[in-house]
């Protein structure tokens, strides 16, 4: 059986090679993200693993007999999870590879904006001494958090920001009231969350029903002082009228670390605003996090080329 990696960003895939050819498979490694030039190389495939590749309807009809996508992450938008379930094909991905480093810049974001670090720096640097360019700041006892989407990262960004005495309400429509309950948080609407946090963290996936879902519309219930953070995904916020309402004052700040279209120009609003954080698509980074995700994609590949279920299916909704 033949597995293919259509694009990476780490140094090797050394790993996965010895995974792979250990249990008796082939394994290519490719840097293809286009449809067309992708398909030559994958429609014999019996696995994929992909990073960023579009692997679009297309690409899944060329297929000739593979048995599942595998996404080195967690977000899975750049793959027709719909055309792949109907085909039988499993799409996969690594949930837990990255939960402790994105909960942690989740966290480090709103504590700094929460602390107004980045203009306090930028002052002292102009020769300003005091804190009076960054009246008024806000004791974080005294300060509710809301999460969209309470899953593995936020759940653990719960328990994170709880030992800053924060107030924690969520909103997520698939997880249980005792769940929520048990991680000592509050079921709220999107709404709620926007009229009454002071801090709002982004972690849920892209998708039809999430795009843009923080919008106009969303910010225009905030309260001036809020902070907005999305370490998810660039599409569930919509970043014009984030610039909007950081530009007429309607919210605090923003922690920004995924953007609409990636990588990002060098010229975007939001990467030369004194208010706002913004990281390059690198929340899930260090060094554990890397050899996780690869071991654990390769794993994945492995277990479902030898006949056993995936441990992480995304797309069975989709089968027919």
């Amino acid at each position: 059986m033949r597995v293919v990696i259509t694009d990476y960003q780490y140094d090797n895939v050394d790993a996965e090679r010895r995974l792979v050819e250990g249990a008796g498979f082939e394994l290519l490694d490719y840097q293809v993200k286009t449809p067309g030039a992708l398909i030559p190389l994958v429609k014999d495939a019996d696995a994929i693993i992909t990073q960023y590749a579009d692997i679009d309807r297309q690409v899944i009809e060329s297929l000739e007999h593979c048995k599942m996508i595998i996404k080195y992450g967690i977000g899975v938008n750049n793959i027709d999870c719909r055309a792949a379930g109907e085909k039988g094909i499993y799409v996969c991905n690594v949930p837990d590879y990255g939960v402790h480093e994105v909960s942690d810049q989740a966290v480090t974001m709103i504590l700094c904006l929460g602390k107004k670090l980045e203009p306090l720096q930028e002052d002292l640097r102009r020769g300003k001494w005091g804190y009076g360019g960054i009246v008024p700041v806000k004791r974080f006892t005294e300060c509710k958090a809301g999460l969209i989407g309470f899953g593995r990262i936020p759940q653990m960004v719960c328990r994170k920001l709880q030992a800053f005495g924060m107030e924690i309400l969520v909103y997520d429509p698939f997880v249980d009231d005792a769940v929520i309950e048990a991680a000592g948080a509050v079921r709220a609407s999107v709404e709620e969350i926007c009229r009454n946090a002071d801090f709002i963290s982004v972690h849920c996936p892209l998708t039809e029903e999430t795009r843009h879902m923080i919008g106009e519309k969303e910010f225009a219930m905030m309260k001036p002082e809020c902070c907005i953070v999305n370490t998810a995904r660039g599409g569930v916020v919509d970043e014009q009228a984030l610039i909007g309402a950081l530009n007429e004052g309607r919210i605090a700040g923003a922690g920004v670390d995924v953007f609409e279209e990636e990588p990002v120009s060098v010229y975007h609003p939001l990467l030369h605003m004194e208010n706002v954080i913004a990281t390059p698509h690198s929340a899930w980074y260090s060094e554990t996090a890397i050899t996780t995700l690869q071991r654990k994609a390769a794993e994945e590949v492995v277990n479902v080329l030898q006949g056993n279920e995936p441990m992480n299916c995304v797309n069975r909704q989709y089968f027919q």
